[in-house]
């Protein structure tokens, strides 16, 4: 895939990160993919395990919004640069991070999210 289409595969692909439709996002990844986050340190394999995960999160978290800061290409597919906005009960968090994702036939099969939770944490 050519830097256009990382960049539009990016952008459909944040999108569904918005609005609790885990349903929408996990059709981003391929049947024995492994995902990571700062919650899930060990990680987690196939999409059985990531739509578990991902209901949960995203029921958590309906209404964050993720916008693309950089789309760096890789050989397996791309590091992208993220800022995340994510709506507390008691204000707005602002979150920058990485993440690292890997495709083969434009599925994910490696998504790993690297972001300070620190100030997450501290939010009531």
């Amino acid at each position: 895939m050519n830097l256009q289409g990382l960049t539009e595969f990016c952008n459909r692909w944040l999108d569904t990160w918005t609005g609790n439709r885990p349903e929408a996002l996990i059709e981003f990844y391929s049947s024995n993919a492994f995902y990571r986050d700062p919650a899930r340190p060990a990680g987690l394999r196939g999409k059985a395990e990531l739509l578990g995960y991902f209901q949960k999160l995203l029921a958590r978290n309906p209404h964050w919004q993720w916008k693309a800061k950089e789309l760096i290409q890789t050989e397996r597919g791309f590091v992208l640069k993220w800022t995340a906005s994510i709506p507390t009960a008691s204000s707005l968090v602002i979150v920058d991070g990485l993440d690292i994702v890997e495709l083969q036939d434009e599925s994910i099969t490696r998504n790993e999210v690297y972001f300070d939770r620190s100030t997450l944490l501290a939010t009531p």
